[in-house]
C-alpha cells in the first residue's frame, strides 16, 4: 500500500471518470459562444430592449393639442410646418411653448384633430402665416411590425429566462437535459510532474502482483504476443475484502505499463433518467480507444453489475441493467475494444451476473487478500517512510500483532501514531505510540467514565474469566492485554492475538473459543451468581461461531456433512435448507454452546484462587500487559485473535 497520492480531477461533472497518463487533448476551436442562434438571440434582445427605452424617452414630445390652441398657434404665426392626413394634423412650432392644460416642460412637435363641423378658413390662415405644408409625417410613427416585437418584448423575455434556467439545470444533471443534450467530448487530465503508482509502491500482496504482471507485459509488448497468436485479456476481476488495495493495484498497473488510466466508479454512471448510463459508458470506452492501449478501472462494480432477472423495475429494463448490457457489449460485443484492458473491484464476487465473469470478458479473477505478516512488514515500512521513526521501533514486532489487518487499516494505524506523538509533542514516533495506537483502533478510544467500585470489581472478574480461561486452554490464542479502562462501547477488554496467521481452524479450537468468549458470563455467574448485560458483545461471537461450526463447516454429526447455512451473511435462517434441517442446526447450536459453558464454569471453579488473583492485579492496576497477566494469575507463559468484550 502507498503513501496518498494525488488523485486527477474531473473535467466535467457530467464525467464520472478521471484519467492519468493520457495525452491532453487538442485545443478546441474558438467559436462564437452560443453559435449563431445566441448571435441572433442578442441582436433580437438588444433590438428590443433598445426600442423600449426609446419609446421611455419619446413619450411626452409629442404631445396631443386641442384645435383651439392650434388655431391660437397658426393665428399667432408661431407654426412653421404641418402635414395633415384627413382631419389628422401634425405639425412643428417655431418657437417652443409651454404645456397647454398645465401639462410640465414645453414642446415644439405636436398632433390635433381638425373638428368635421368646423368652417373656417384654415387654409387661408396657413397661406397667410407663410407655414409650409409638407407631404411627409412630421412626426414619424413606429411601424407595426416594431409595436408588434414591443408588445410580444415581456413573453420574449421569459422565454428567455427559462432558457437560462433550463441550461443551467442541464449542466447540473450532465449536460443538457439529464445528460441527453449536448455532448461535448470530455479532455482527458494530464498530471504534469505527478508521480504514477507502480509496484514499488505495492506490499504484502506479491503473488497477485504476479496475476497482474502478464497484463503489464501484454500491454507493454503486444506485437509479441500477437505474434503467438494470444489475444489480450479483456478484463481483470479484483475481488477481496474492502482496504485489501485493488484500487491501488488497478493504479500500480497502469502505472507500471505506462498507459492511459481511466477511474471510474460504478454508482457514478447510474442517473435517474433511463440510457444516460449507458450513454457514460460508451462514451468512455470511446476515450479510452482513442489513447489505446489504456486501462479502464470501475470500482464497486457489484453496484450494477449484479445478476440480471431478479424482477427489476420497469419490465426488466431499468436503468441499472442498460447500463450492465452496455458494458457487457463494450467489453465482448460487436463493438470490441481492442487495446483497452478493463479492471475491476468488488467486495462481492458471488453476487456478479455470470455474463460478465466469463471468458472473453473478466478472463480472470484475482483474490485479494488480507496480507500475512511479512507483508504487513513491508506494507507499514512503506506507509511510515514518511514518518520520522525512533531507534527503538521494532516494525516486524507490529506486523506480528496485527493479524487479519488489511493494508488500508494498517495505513490508519500508521497514521493515528503519527498523531500521537504530534499529541504528545514528540519529534518522532516511538514504540509506545504504534503499541497505543494499536489499542485505540482495535480496542477503541478510552472513555472517562467513573464507575462504582462494585461495577468496577465485577467488570474485573468478567475480563479476568475471560482471560484465564484463554490461558488455560492449550492451543488457545495467547492474551495480549487486559483492561478495565471503559474504551468504545465496552466497560472493559481482553485482547488475544495468536502468533501466527491462521488459515484454518478445527473444532477444538473454535470450541476454545467459544468456551473464552462465555469466559466473562462464566466468572459472574460463578463468583455473583447473576448474569449482566456485559456480555451481549461476546454472545454476538459465540453465536456466529456456533452457527458457522453447525451449519456450514460440517462439525455436527446430526447435521452432517453438508451447508444449511448461507455465507453471505445476508439472511443467516433463509431457506437453503428444510425446515426440518433449521431446528437441527438450532439445535446443535445450543448444544454446543450450554457444553462450552459447563467447561468455562468448570474450569473457573477449578481455578477460582487464579482468577481471584487476576481480578486483584486488575483493580490495583486497570490494565495489565502480557507478562503482568500471566504472571498475576500465576500460570506459566507456554505458549505464544479476537478480542473480548
Amino acid at each position: 500500500m502507498p503513501s496518498p497520492t494525488p488523485v486527477p480531477p474531473r473535467d466535467r461533472a457530467d464525467t464520472p471518470w478521471r484519467s492519468e497518463g493520457a495525452p491532453p487533448a487538442p485545443p478546441p476551436k474558438k467559436r462564437m459562444p452560443g453559435g449563431w442562434r445566441g448571435l441572433i438571440l442578442t441582436a433580437l434582445i438588444v433590438y428590443l430592449i433598445t426600442n423600449l427605452v426609446l419609446s421611455f424617452f419619446n413619450e411626452g414630445e409629442e404631445p396631443t393639442i386641442s384645435y383651439t390652441e392650434f388655431s391660437k398657434q397658426v393665428a399667432n404665426g408661431n407654426v412653421s410646418k404641418i402635414y395633415s392626413k384627413g382631419d389628422a394634423i401634425q405639425g412643428q412650432l417655431k418657437a417652443k411653448q409651454p404645456m397647454p392644460d398645465g401639462g410640465k416642460g414645453d414642446y415644439t412637435k405636436f398632433v390635433s384633430q381638425r373638428p368635421a363641423f368646423a368652417d373656417d378658413d384654415l387654409w387661408a390662415d396657413l397661406t397667410k402665416q407663410n407655414v409650409v405644408v409638407t407631404a411627409s409625417p412630421v412626426v414619424v410613427q413606429r411601424s407595426f411590425l416594431a409595436n408588434l416585437l414591443i408588445s410580444l418584448a415581456p413573453m420574449l423575455l421569459l422565454v428567455l429566462l427559462w432558457v437560462v434556467i433550463a441550461r443551467r439545470m442541464g449542466s447540473a444533471m450532465g449536460g443538457g437535459m439529464g445528460g441527453l443534450g449536448r455532448k461535448t467530448p470530455p479532455k482527458p487530465v494530464e498530471l504534469e510532474g505527478a508521480k504514477r503508482t507502480t509496484f514499488e509502491d505495492v506490499a504484502g500482496i506479491d503473488e497477485v502482483e504476479g496475476e497482474l504482471n502478464d497484463v503489464v507485459d501484454f500491454l507493454k509488448n503486444p506485437d509479441e504476443y500477437r505474434k503467438m497468436g494470444a489475444r489480450m485479456p479483456g478484463g481483470v476481476l479484483l475481488a477481496g475484502p474492502p482496504g485489501t488495495g485493488k484500487t491501488l493495484l488497478a493504479r500500480a498497473v497502469a502505472g507500471e505499463a505506462g498507459v492511459p488510466f481511466f477511474s471510474a466508479s460504478a454508482s457514478e454512471f447510474i442517473e435517474m433518467i433511463v440510457g444516460v448510463g449507458a450513454s457514460r459508458v460508451r462514451e468512455l470506452f470511446s476515450e479510452a480507444r482513442k489513447v489505446a492501449p489504456a486501462i479502464i478501472f470501475i470500482d464497486e462494480i457489484d453496484t450494477i453489475g449484479r445478476a440480471r432477472g431478479g424482477g427489476a423495475a420497469m419490465g426488466g429494463h431499468d436503468e441499472r441493467e442498460q447500463t450492465l448490457n452496455q458494458i457487457l457489449t463494450e467489453m465482448d460485443g460487436f463493438s470490441g475494444s481492442e487495446g483497452v484492458v478493463v479492471l475491476a473491484a468488488t467486495n462481492r464476487a458471488d453476487v456478479l451476473d455470470p455474463a460478465l465473469t466469463r471468458p472473453g470478458r473478466f478472463d480472470r479473477t484475482v483474490m485479494v487478500s488480507p496480507p500475512d505478516r511479512a507483508g504487513r512488514e513491508a506494507i507499514l515500512r512503506i506507509h511510515t517512510r514518511d514518518i520520522p521513526l525512533a531507534a527503538g521501533v521494532d516494525l516486524a514486532q507490529m506486523a506480528r500483532t496485527t493479524p487479519g489487518m488489511t493494508g488500508a487499516e494498517l495505513a490508519n494505524l500508521a497514521n493515528e501514531a503519527a498523531l500521537l506523538a504530534v499529541k504528545r509533542q514528540q519529534k518522532e514516533v516511538t514504540q509506545s505510540d504504534l503499541s497505543d495506537a494499536l489499542e485505540k483502533v482495535q480496542l477503541g478510544a478510552e472513555r472517562p467514565l467513573v464507575m462504582p467500585d462494585e461495577e468496577r470489581r465485577r467488570t474485573a472478574y468478567h475480563e479476568s474469566g475471560h482471560a484465564l480461561l484463554g490461558m488455560l486452554q492449550p492451543g488457545a490464542d495467547p492474551v495480549r492485554k487486559i483492561t478495565i479502562v471503559p474504551r468504545g462501547r465496552a466497560l472493559g477488554v481482553t485482547l488475544s492475538t495468536p502468533e501466527a496467521d491462521r488459515y484454518a481452524y478445527t473444532e477444538e479450537y473454535l470450541r476454545g473459543r467459544i468456551i473464552g468468549a462465555l469466559g466473562g458470563m462464566a466468572a459472574e455467574q460463578v463468583v455473583y451468581e447473576v448474569i449482566t448485560t456485559g456480555a451481549e458483545n461476546d454472545l454476538e461471537q459465540v453465536t456466529n461461531i456456533a452457527r458457522g461450526m453447525v451449519g456450514r463447516w460440517g462439525m455436527s454429526e446430526r447435521i452432517g456433512r453438508l451447508t444449511a447455512i448461507p455465507s453471505d451473511g445476508q439472511s443467516p435462517y433463509g431457506l437453503s435448507a428444510a425446515p426440518a434441517t433449521l431446528d437441527a442446526v438450532d439445535h446443535e447450536m445450543r448444544r454446543i454452546v450450554d457444553e462450552c459453558y459447563e467447561a468455562a464454569c468448570r474450569l473457573l471453579r477449578e481455578n477460582r484462587d487464579k482468577l481471584d488473583a487476576l481480578a486483584d492485579a486488575l483493580m490495583a492496576s486497570e490494565t495489565l500487559d502480557e507478562a503482568a497477566a500471566y504472571a498475576a494469575a500465576g500460570i506459566p507463559r507456554l505458549h505464544k485473535g479476537a478480542p473480548h468484550g
